[in-house]
C-alpha cells in the first residue's frame, strides 16, 4: 500500500493531507501558518511545510519519505496581466482565461501598448503578461504592435501569446530576439462568441512553473528527501482546485458506471480572508434559445475572483456592497486585525455571529457575480426571457469552502450558503435552486486536483464522500 502527500502553500496556511493512493482513504491531516522568508531573507516555505509532515508521520510513518504533490498560492500566488486589441472582445476574454489558470488578474489593458500603459504595467508587477487580440484570420496589427512595442522595451518577461494564429511566427520571432521568455498557445478567441481557454491554461500554467515558482524566493533549501519546493509544486491552487472540481462534476472516463460516476454540474465557493472564489463546472444547453448572443461565449469550466470579499482583509468592502451597515464596526475590526479570531475576543458569540454574517453576504454576491441573469425582452416574436452569462439554476452540488466555513459550527450551512439558493431571486439571478449543499471539510478538492494527472483513481475516490453528498 503506496501513500503520497498532497501539499497546498496557502497565502496564509499551508495544508498536507496523507492519501492512501490504493483506496483513495484521506489518512492524515495538517496545518501549519505558512512560513515566508523575512525583509532579510530569513525563513524558508518548507519550514511549515515540515512541521505539517512531522504532524503527518504521527499518524502513519511513511509520511516522511512518501512522494509530495504541491501547489501554491503562497507569496501573492500568479499575478497576470491581460494585454489585449478591444475592452470587450479579447481583453475581456483573456481577463476569463487568466482566472480558470489560476491568476490573479492584477490588470487588464487594451487598444496598443503605449509608454503610459508601460508604466501601468511595469507597476502592477505582473508575475505573467498574457497577450491575445484578433480572432484567427483577423486583425493582426494590434498583436503584433504589442510584441514589437514589449520586444523594444524589452519586456524582462514572461509572456503567454494567446491571440490570432496567423500572427504567432512574427509575434514569437519579436520576443525571441529580445530574449523574453514565452509561450504560444491557440487563440483564446477563435472567433466571434468563442472562447477556448484550454490551451492558454495549460500554457500559463507552464510559465508558472518554470518561471514564476521558482522566482519568488520563497525557499532556498530542501527537505529530509533533498527534495526542493519547485520540486514538488505542480500548479498554482485555483488552477488545481478547478481540476479536481471538474473531476467531481464529471467522473472519470465517460463517468457512465457507478464506480467512475462524477456529480453532475457543481459550484464551490471559497471564502478567503482578502477574496471569495467562485469555481462552477456546468454543462451547457447548445439548444438553448434563449441565451444572449456575447462575443465572449460562457465556457462549462469557469472560475471568478471577487478581490473585494472576503472576511478579513475584504470585510469592509464586503459589508459595503452587501449595505450592511449593522456590520460596519465588525468588518473594521476585522479589517484592521486580518488575525482576529472570535474565540479570543470579548464576546466571542457576537464575533461568530458577524462572521456568519459577512460569509452569508460575500458567498451571496460573489455568485451573483458569478452568474447569469434573466429578463424579459420585448423581440419581433413579442416577449420573451433572455438569459446571459453562466446559469447555475440546475446545479446539483454545491460546496462550501475556507475557514469561516470549516471552523463554523452546525450553522454555518444553513446560515452562510442556504440563503445563496432557491427561486425567483429579485433581479433574475441565475443562482443554484436546489442543490445538495455541503462543506469540504478536508479541503479534499486540492488534493484530488493534484493527484487527477498521475493518480487519477486515487483522486476519484478521494472525493467520493463529497460525491456521495450530491447524489440524487
Amino acid at each position: 500500500m503506496s501513500v503520497v502527500v498532497c501539499v497546498d502553500f496557502g497565502s496564509t496556511f499551508t495544508k498536507a493531507a496523507l492519501v492512501d493512493l490504493d483506496s483513495g482513504d484521506l489518512l492524515a491531516t495538517a496545518s501549519h501558518p505558512t512560513t515566508l522568508p523575512d525583509a532579510d531573507g530569513r525563513g524558508d516555505v518548507l519550514d511549515g511545510y515540515d512541521a505539517c509532515v512531522a504532524v503527518l508521520a504521527e499518524r502513519d510513518e511513511r509520511a516522511r519519505d512518501a512522494e509530495v504533490l504541491a501547489c501554491s498560492s503562497a507569496g501573492g500566488g500568479l499575478r497576470v496581466a491581460v494585454v489585449g486589441n478591444e475592452e470587450l472582445v479579447t481583453a475581456e476574454a483573456g481577463r476569463r482565461v487568466a482566472l480558470s489558470s489560476g491568476g490573479k488578474v492584477v490588470l487588464v489593458l487594451h487598444g496598443g501598448l503605449d509608454a503610459a500603459k508601460l508604466a501601468e504595467l511595469r507597476a502592477a508587477e505582473p508575475d505573467v503578461v498574457l497577450l491575445v487580440g484578433g480572432t484567427d484570420g483577423g486583425n493582426s496589427e494590434v498583436l503584433e504592435g504589442d510584441a514589437a512595442f514589449l520586444a523594444a522595451t524589452p519586456w524582462p518577461g514572461p509572456v503567454v501569446v494567446a491571440g490570432n494564429v496567423d500572427s504567432r511566427e512574427t509575434v514569437g520571432s519579436l520576443l525571441a530576439g529580445a530574449g523574453t521568455p514565452h509561450v504560444v498557445a491557440d487563440n483564446v478567441v477563435p472567433r466571434i462568441g468563442v472562447l477556448a481557454p484550454d490551451s492558454a491554461r495549460r500554457a500559463i500554467r507552464e510559465i508558472f512553473l518554470s518561471h514564476v515558482i521558482g522566482g519568488k524566493h520563497l525557499s532556498s533549501r530542501t527537505d529530509a528527501r533533498g527534495r526542493g519546493f519547485t520540486d514538488m509544486v505542480r500548479g498554482a491552487t485555483p488552477d488545481v482546485v478547478l481540476t479536481g472540481v471538474e473531476l467531481l462534476a464529471r467522473g472519470l472516463g465517460d463517468g457512465l458506471d457507478e464506480e467512475h460516476r462524477g456529480a453532475g454540474d457543481v459550484v464551490v465557493v471559497d471564502v478567503g480572508g482578502a477574496t471569495t472564489d467562485v469555481h462552477s463546472v456546468v454543462e451547457l444547453d447548445p439548444e438553448d434559445s434563449g441565451l444572449a448572443r456575447e462575443v465572449v461565449a460562457t465556457t462549462p469550466v469557469t472560475r471568478t475572483v471577487e478581490g473585494d470579499l472576503g472576511m478579513r482583509w475584504s470585510a469592509v468592502s464586503t459589508v459595503e456592497a452587501a449595505g450592511l451597515d449593522d456590520l460596519a464596526a465588525a468588518a473594521a475590526r476585522r479589517h484592521a486585525d486580518p488575525d482576529l479570531l472570535p474565540d479570543a475576543c470579548p464576546d466571542p458569540a457576537a464575533e461568530q455571529e458577524a462572521d456568519l454574517a459577512i460569509a452569508a453576504a460575500a458567498v451571496r454576491i460573489a455568485l451573483e457575480r458569478h452568474a447569469g441573469r434573466s429578463k424579459v425582452v420585448v423581440s419581433p416574436e413579442g416577449r420573451v426571457v433572455e438569459r446571459s452569462g453562466k446559469d447555475l439554476r440546475e446545479v446539483d452540488l454545491m460546496i462550501g469552502s475556507g475557514g469561516v466555513l470549516r471552523h463554523g459550527g452546525p450553522d454555518a450551512v444553513a446560515r452562510v450558503l442556504l440563503p445563496a439558493t432557491g427561486d425567483a431571486f429579485e433581479g433574475g439571478w441565475q443562482l443554484p435552486r436546489d442543490p445538495v449543499v455541503v462543506v469540504d471539510h478536508d479541503y479534499v478538492l486540492a488534493a484530488a486536483g493534484l493527484l487527477a494527472d498521475e493518480h487519477p483513481l486515487a483522486a476519484h475516490r478521494l472525493l467520493g464522500g463529497l460525491r456521495t453528498a450530491g447524489g440524487r
